[in-house]
């Protein structure tokens, strides 16, 4: 599951030109570029987070928090956030094909046969998740990344729906300069990437005009990919009080959908995209595919009213154009949406107390419209569904955080949440009009974190979720409308350990939990391919995670001036409680679509003379692709490296190239399994032994 890039297979003659092309571009250009963003060499433990409106160091945080940071993004070849993610344990990014993204944390991905869902994410201050709980995460590129802030469990307390967690997604560097970059990258499968990127202003006025292209022939038959990105990004400090913040995108994602394989399609060609089979054809013969454009709009404010208050209000508006062309139907979908959130902040230090206080409310409304067709090859046929689906959601939120003296913290919170789906048939004759209303629901979350030292903290907390059924869980994908489906809810208790030790050289974070799920939602593929959703009882999930790295060598004189290794495992314990469906009892069988243990480790080099290296290795345990438990993806050991030189010319000017190989051992196996798929259609080929390389260039003023 831990992939470096979608790179490419091409023979060896052309990869070697473009390497050439390559090293001619970077001995005679004028321009260059570093990596951009948070600093590589800041420490993880250092840096400031602002996961549940703390504003705390890592180790001061009382949750399951990672962060994804420059450092851990440019170690890999830079055409996907999937692996530098997937070093954090409990966490996996799976690609089923290029462009086709899936997030599993903590076994969330039993809800998402594709996409992102269960999980909540946040551009900066702007809800990316839609009403519906969907997040199309492939609409940014690469580099619309600065850091990323992972919650692993139930955020529910201040970030609504998801049982899965929430992600924020911070797009600016901390430290602004003006100036422009350029980026390019190649690799296996024809695999190519342009970026480009204009800094103008100070660090009052920033704007930030980023456009992004990227395309691949994909690993399997029918799974090509291109996307178009361009950014506006502006942040205006207008007075000592008050900042302004910006953010327009722009994204038009087209990719292939090869679909599932049986096993023994699987064995026989695991490159080849789904056969048809008697009178349904294949996934070539209907072109089956995705075409998305979206439009996002976005603007936040922050204002410092005096020292203990502050508030923080941001509104957007979004649209999403979405045809599927796929094995059964041909789906049309406009989906437009706008929201809010304002969140209100007061401090105040009572004797040796600290207290702060964080309210506000997030409300968002969708109007979808929803149209499927019959697939004839790849052409919209006979009108079967024509729907109108409104949804509504807000929430409240409160937290309150006690720094209480000799190093202890208590943090309490809840949210009072309502949504709601209407969904207005108008293919019927009359139209029928259907509606589902949600049962408010608070989820509460108290925490203790107590220092042991100036370094070390350890934490207990529970936390309630709870998760509404989506639009496309509700409204089947044959067009029958769900009546019956609930939404999930459960209780994560967690215990855990972070800090450094050995003079800061060490850093270590590890965690224990139990969560305990009811009415578990999970997916069925019938024989005629119709997706539909059903309350699965109940889970018991329980885990270890762990993660540490140390620092070997931090000598800036020496020849070999840095060295560091890290490694993270995860145990997952995933088991359905009592689950029975129909005349089939699944109870205490494994959870499907989560490994019980994974391993990523690493080793990162630099020399005094600019060159460095990264090393990553990656071991998933076997997967169980359905309830029964009757049939298991492989485990699997994958190997990848990173080998670049950076160079600063000038002050201003500064240059890299790289290169790099990903499955090394040329593993088989198989990413974005298809849980409880018809048929046995569980398999999805990932890329085996590839190759990328790139340049960057940056000048700045």
């Amino acid at each position: 599951m831990k992939r470096f890039v979608f790179t490419f297979a091409m023979p060896k003659k052309a990869f070697m030109k473009k390497i050439l092309i390559i090293s001619i571009l970077i001995m005679n250009t004028a321009f260059a570029q570093t990596i951009t963003g948070i600093d590589s060499s800041k420490k993880l433990e250092n840096i400031i987070i602002k996961a549940y409106e703390q504003n705390r160091s890592l180790i001061d945080v009382a949750a399951p928090v990672s962060v994804t940071g420059q450092a851990q993004l440019n170690r890999f070849g830079n055409m996907s956030i999937l692996p530098a993610l997937n070093i954090t344990p409990g966490v996996s990014m799976e690609e089923r094909s290029p462009g086709s993204y899936r997030l599993n944390i903590r076994g969330s991905s039993l809800r998402s046969p594709f996409g992102v869902r269960d999980v909540k994410i946040y551009l900066n201050d702007i809800p990316l998740t839609d009403p519906t709980g969907n997040t199309y995460l492939n609409q940014l590129s690469f580099y619309n990344f600065n850091s990323i802030e992972i919650i692993k469990g139930p955020a529910s307390s201040l970030y609504g729906a998801g049982i899965g967690g929430a992600m924020l997604i911070h797009t600016l560097p901390a430290n602004w300069s003006d100036g422009v970059s350029l980026d390019y990258s190649t690799g296996s499968f024809n695999t190519n990437s342009i970026n480009a990127n204009v800094k103008t202003g100070d660090a009052d006025h920033e704007n930030s005009f980023t456009y992004s292209h990227q395309t691949s022939d994909g690993y399997r038959l029918q799974a090509k990919m291109h996307r178009d990105i361009a950014t506006w990004e502006s942040l205006l400090k207008v007075n000592d009080k008050q900042t302004l913040h910006a953010y327009m995108s722009y994204s038009d994602l087209y990719y292939q959908t090869p679909g599932g394989l049986t096993l023994a399609q699987y064995n026989a060609n695991p490159k080849q995209a789904r056969p048809g089979a008697g009178s349904q054809p294949g996934a070539v013969a209907n072109k089956a595919a995705i075409y998305q454009k979206t439009f996002l709009a976005g603007f936040s404010n922050d204002y410092q009213f005096n020292e203990h208050w502050q508030n923080t209000t941001s509104l957007y508006g979004s649209y999403t154009d979405f045809i599927n062309p796929n094995i059964r139907v041909y789906e049309y979908r406009k989906e437009p949406h706008f929201g809010g959130r304002s969140v209100f902040e007061y401090k105040k230090q009572f004797d040796k107390t600290n207290f702060q206080l964080d309210f506000g409310t997030e409300a968002q409304k969708g109007f979808f419209n929803t149209r499927d067709y019959g697939n004839n090859l790849g052409v919209a046929d006979s009108m079967q569904t024509d729907d109108n689906l409104n949804n509504w959601q807000y929430m409240f939120f409160a937290q309150a955080d006690f720094e209480l003296p000799h190093g202890w913290t208590i943090t309490a919170g809840a949210s009072l949440n309502k949504s709601s789906i209407e969904d207005v048939n108008l293919a019927a004759k009359p139209a029928t009009t259907q509606r589902r209303v949600f049962k408010n629901k608070l989820p509460p979350h108290i925490a203790v974190l107590k220092q042991l030292s100036k370094n070390i903290s350890v934490y207990g907390s529970i936390a309630g979720g709870f998760s509404t059924p989506t639009v496309s869980e509700v409204l089947r994908s044959d067009g029958l409308f769900g009546t019956n489906l609930q939404p999930e809810s459960g209780t994560d208790y967690e215990l855990g350990i972070k800090g450094t030790a050995s003079q800061n050289k060490l850093f270590f974070d590890i965690s224990g939990f139990f969560f305990d799920l009811k009415n578990t939602i999970v997916q069925r593929i019938d024989a005629n391919n119709v997706y539909y959703y059903v309350n699965a009882g109940s889970t018991k999930q329980k885990g270890i995670e762990t993660y540490a790295s140390y620092e070997i060598i931090d000598a800036p004189k020496h020849f070999i001036n840095s060295a560091k290794i890290f490694a993270s495992y995860a145990f997952h314990d995933f088991h359905y409680g009592s689950f029975k469906q129909v005349n089939n009892d699944f109870s205490k069988n494994q959870l499907p679509g989560a490994s019980p243990n994974t391993v990523v480790a690493g080793f990162d080099v630099t020399s005094k003379t600019d060159i460095y290296l990264n090393v990553t290795y990656n071991y998933t345990d076997k997967i169980a692709l359905n309830d029964a438990n009757t049939a298991y993806a492989p485990s699997y050991n994958l190997l990848g490296a990173r080998l670049g030189y950076k160079k600063d010319f000038k002050k201003k000017i500064s240059a890299e190239i790289f290169a790099g190989a990903d499955n090394l051992f040329d593993t088989k196996y198989s990413l974005g399994n298809d849980i409880n798929a018809f048929g046995g259609r569980y398999y999805n080929a990932a890329a085996g032994r590839n190759f990328y390389a790139g340049i960057s260039f940056n000048f700045n003023k």
